[in-house]
Order: C-alpha cells, then sequence, then structure tokens
C-alpha cells in the first residue's frame, strides 16, 4: 500500500483557558485517522503491539502501568510529567509518592480521573479489554514488550523522543550498553556456568528463551537449563531440574516479589544437585533483574558476579 494512504492514530493535544476562571484546562487526546507522510515520520511511533501513534507534542500527563516504566521516565528526568502509576512502583523514592492506579487491573475512575495524555503499559500483563477501554476514552496506550536487553534500551530512547527528553534517554541508554559490554569483556572466555533461576518455587516456574532475563543469563557467562523451553515462562518438575543438575541456584528478592528465605533453604535438600554440594545458591535483587529498565546494567552485572566471582572488581559476590 502506497505511504500517502496509509492511515495512523493520530494524537492531538491542546490547551484551552477558561474565560470565566482564567484556568487552563486541557482538552482530550483525540484519536483520528490522516494519512502518513513524510513529514510527521519523527512524531510517528509504532509499539510493541504494532500500533501506529503521532504525537503532535510531548504529553505533559503520562500514567505508567509498570515499574520498569516509571524508573525509564524519572531516569529521562521526566518524573515530573508522570501524574500516575502502579502500586509497585517503589524506586526511585519519589514514585512512591505518586497517585497508584493499581497494576494489571487498573482502576479505570482513578485513571481517568487524571487526565493523562498518555498511558505507557507493558505488554504481557495489561488486558485487552483495558486497552480496548482506554482508546473507547479517546486515551492514547503505548505498549512496550520486554523481550530482549537491547529492546530495553530501545524502548528508553523512544520514550524519550514521545515525551520530549531525547536528549537525556540516549545518554541513558547509551550509559546502559556501555556497563553491558564491559560486564561481557569482564567474563569473556570464562567457562559458562550451568544455573536455574527460580522465579517462582510452587509451582516451579523459571524464564526460557524468548525472555530477557534468560538473554541476561547468557551474557553474564551461565547456562540456562531451561533453555530447551517452548515459552518464555515455562515450569520446570523437580525431576527435570534435577537431571539437568545446575551448579548455581539463583533466587530473586525483594520487597514486592521475590523467594523467601525458607523457600530458600527447601532445595538444600536435594543434597546430589552439584548447586547444593557446592553451597552455590545465591540471592539477587528482583528489582534489578526482573524489571526490564534502566538498572538492567546492575542485574546483568550481579549476576555475573555471582556466576563468575573471581571475575569480579573485588571478588566479591554482590547480595
Amino acid at each position: 500500500m502506497a505511504a500517502s494512504v496509509l492511515l495512523v492514530a493520530t494524537v492531538a493535544y491542546a490547551d484551552t483557558d477558561d474565560e470565566k476562571s482564567g484556568v487552563k484546562r486541557r482538552q482530550q487526546g483525540i484519536l483520528t485517522g490522516m494519512p502518513f507522510m513524510a513529514h510527521v515520520s519523527e512524531r510517528a511511533y509504532v509499539d510493541d503491539a504494532g500500533r501506529r501513534m503521532y504525537f503532535a507534542k510531548p504529553p505533559a500527563r503520562i500514567v505508567s502501568l509498570a515499574p520498569s516504566i516509571t524508573e525509564m521516565l524519572f531516569a529521562m528526568e521526566a518524573g515530573d510529567q508522570l501524574v500516575g502509576v502502579t502500586d509497585f512502583c517503589d524506586y526511585p523514592p519519589e514514585a512512591s509518592k505518586k497517585p497508584k492506579v493499581g497494576y494489571s487491573n487498573p482502576n479505570m475512575e482513578l485513571l481517568v480521573a487524571l487526565q493523562p495524555d498518555l498511558v505507557v503499559a507493558p505488554n504481557d500483563f495489561l488486558k485487552p479489554d483495558i486497552i480496548a477501554k482506554l482508546e473507547q476514552l479517546k486515551i492514547p496506550v503505548f505498549i512496550l514488550g520486554d523481550k530482549n536487553v537491547e529492546g530495553i534500551f530501545v524502548h528508553i530512547q523512544t520514550l524519550g523522543r514521545i515525551v520530549g527528553r531525547s536528549q537525556k534517554a540516549d545518554a541513558v541508554a547509551m550509559q546502559l550498553r556501555q556497563q553491558v559490554a564491559a560486564v561481557q569483556q569482564r567474563i569473556h572466555g570464562m567457562t559458562p556456568v550451568r544455573m536455574l533461576y527460580v522465579l517462582n518455587s510452587q509451582p516451579l516456574i523459571t524464564v526460557g528463551p524468548g525472555s530477557f532475563i534468560d538473554q541476561l543469563i547468557g551474557m553474564a557467562g551461565g547456562i540456562n537449563i531451561a533453555a530447551k523451553s517452548a515459552t518464555p515462562y515455562p515450569r520446570l518438575s523437580l525431576e527435570a531440574v534435577l537431571q539437568e543438575d545446575p551448579e548455581v541456584l539463583v533466587f530473586p528478592v525483594g520487597k514486592a516479589e521475590g523467594i523467601s528465605e525458607s523457600e530458600q533453604q527447601t532445595w538444600r535438600q536435594w543434597s546430589t544437585m552439584t548447586a547444593v554440594k557446592r553451597n552455590r545458591l545465591h540471592q539477587i535483587s528482583a528489582d534489578w533483574l526482573n524489571r526490564p529498565g534502566p538498572r538492567i546494567a546492575k542485574g546483568l552485572e550481579s549476576l555475573a558476579n555471582i556466576l563468575h566471582p573471581d571475575s569480579s572488581p573485588d571478588s566479591r559476590t554482590e547480595r
């Protein structure tokens, strides 16, 4: 189809002055069809759900529906544009002070009352009916997926352009790429270590191909024992784990999510497992590794130090 007849979702924003009160009121975003022309391409974006949007100007009122997205926006110094976040958005500390709208099933009444110009949401948790409802209310939704590490950096840069913080976002993405490259260079040539990442204990859920954490395991010098799984977040049987015999067990820990100390200790009963015999059961910050945001480089470094403790600058595993 010719470019001149392609239709894009256009998001128009405007401020109007209330003549009686003198108070500026923001009009709701309006989605209309318009021809996609080359001269608007710099402001046209395609999200990870394949939906194209055009922003006439940077949105001033943003609602984030994932902790990782909130961290991205704060990292590019766009925190003042955030008017709503999830119940789990706790970093940086300023995020905790923002109005809360829920998480995978947000409170629509609260969300709409915040009058957002834009809602940024994760691809995995937001229900289709929520997206449909927001679009019906003329509130644009930009969807982000989290399939690979480079995609995280691209998301930061894309959001930076959308919200008018491109220069800062590009700098953040560049710094993260440099940190990742430094970790990979440090462990280059080291023998990979078989490991299991225990995302959940009961049932036992881990990470597999198609998840960014699976990619991080390889980048940190590990071999994911669930690498043959058919899904990004597979369930494993204990028999399968014992057969693969991981050398290292890694447990995410944190305030909002993670594996409890008591659940971690139950793994010690499997005394034939190499990880147990070598006492290589380790904790890692769930916020660093599980959130596909700007702290992912810290997560990679921490994981590399766990798998290859002799490679760390001070030869000390981060906890």
